[in-house]
């Protein structure tokens, strides 16, 4: 694991990254899922000399994502999203790879050697394996359908060919910039990419194509609308929490002219790809068993971005299907953590919510007390340090705790 990053690291270095994912809106005609054709089937490689080069920039690039701090270890974890892939990356999947990086933002990439980097933000956000699935697929159909390759020549025509070489032949060096480390080279990774921006016709055949892939695979083709949905309603509350309109220039879903006409356009496609009388699969149980050991951190990690409004928006959306000690618990790290006036009450109630489940998690009582302290309730305090104690015996404020107890 790394070190977290803050929001504004985000957007100057990993969010040219993510500008090389799904950053337009949808095209004038809406391109149909019927019509989506691969033209990358199993071991496929490069054939011509601006795809050589392509691919020989890339797989340098690949060898660094592979070494980076970045990446999540966790074989059970990345041995479920290669599953994934398998299943809705079509004829090419068992050349595709895919890494797992920490990363607390909404955000997947494919590169054009069929390689995919999905952020732990993405993860936390999905309600189920069909989410997370359509979202793969659409990068997929990226790879299938040969775009990163026809956008590299679009770019050629339009920039100096040979700044641009140069920009990627500095791709292992340590440049300077907001990260350290890995991160550095993270960034400059997207910012080759950024120059790689799909334009909407090709996100629209990307969606396309990725409705189609998932309903191929049993998953049920409406959840990348749904994913839109979710991401349209955690951008508004973001955005008036923070006093400001919706906009975000990067970011897996950053959109030009409207997310609401795409995932209305993925709707349509949706019901396009139904076959009469066949059953078509979320799998929610299975995904929250798959990500049950890593949500305490990326719920952590996504509530010290401290954008409570996109915080909260995601707890409430994880909570439809069912409020745990958690999420309740997180939910009062949201207000505690943003510290404005009448933050600590609400802060107080999420704690002592959380502990009335049998999950709340350790700290959850420890907030607890010192919320109950706070209001002069001593011996209600003390029974709940008293219960941290017995979950959290050695946590390194232990010795602390206890001396509150006793003074």
């Amino acid at each position: 694991m790394t070190v977290l990053v803050s929001r504004r690291d985000l957007m100057t270095g990993a969010g040219a990254l993510a500008a090389a994912g799904l950053v337009t809106g949808t095209a004038e005609a809406r391109v149909l899922p019927k019509d989506m054709v691969p033209l990358i089937g199993p071991g496929y490689r490069a054939v011509d000399q601006d795809e050589k080069g392509l691919w020989q920039l890339m797989e340098r690039v690949e060898e660094e994502v592979a070494g980076s701090n970045l990446l999540v270890q966790d074989p059970a974890l990345t041995a479920y999203l290669r599953d994934l892939i398998g299943n809705v990356g079509g004829p090419a999947a068992r050349d595709m790879r895919i890494y797992l990086a920490r990363i607390p933002e909404f955000n997947a990439v494919m590169f054009p050697t069929g390689f995919s980097v999905v952020f732990t933000g993405l993860l936390l956000r999905m309600r189920n394996e069909a989410q997370l699935a359509g979202v793969i697929a659409h990068e997929s159909a990226h790879f299938l359908r040969k775009h990163q390759l026809r956008q590299w020549r679009d770019t050629k025509r339009k920039t100096d060919v040979f700044s641009f070489l140069a920009m990627g032949a500095g791709v292992a060096g340590g440049a300077a910039g907001v990260y350290a480390g890995d991160l550095v080279r993270l960034a400059q990774f997207g910012t080759i990419l950024s120059l790689l921006k799909y334009n909407r016709t090709l996100e629209a055949e990307a969606d396309a194509m990725g409705v189609r892939l998932l309903a191929e695979a049993g998953y049920d083709p409406m959840a990348m609308s749904e994913t839109w949905e979710q991401l349209i309603g955690e951008l508004d509350l973001s955005a008036k929490y923070r006093r400001k309109r919706r906009d975000r220039d990067f970011s897996l879903f950053s959109t030009h002219p409207a997310p609401e006409s795409r995932m209305a356009d993925l709707k349509l496609s949706a019901a396009e790809v139904r076959h009469a009388g066949r059953q078509y699969e979320a799998h929610r149980d299975r995904y929250l068993a798959k990500l049950a050991a890593i949500r305490p951190t990326l719920l952590d990690d996504q509530v010290k971005l401290n954008d409570p409004g996109a915080s909260q928006y995601v707890v409430e959306t994880l909570a439809k299907d069912g409020w745990n000690g958690l999420l309740r618990f997180h939910e009062g790290e949201i207000w505690r953590l943003r510290n404005r006036r009448d933050d600590h009450v609400r802060a107080a109630q999420g704690y002592a919510a959380a502990t009335l489940y049998a999950d709340a998690p350790a700290d959850a009582w420890r907030w607890h007390g010192i919320m109950l302290m706070k209001q002069g309730r001593r011996s209600e305090a003390n029974a709940a340090f008293a219960r941290y104690l017995r979950m959290a015996p050695n946590a390194p404020d232990a010795p602390f705790v206890r001396q509150m107890m006793v003074s």
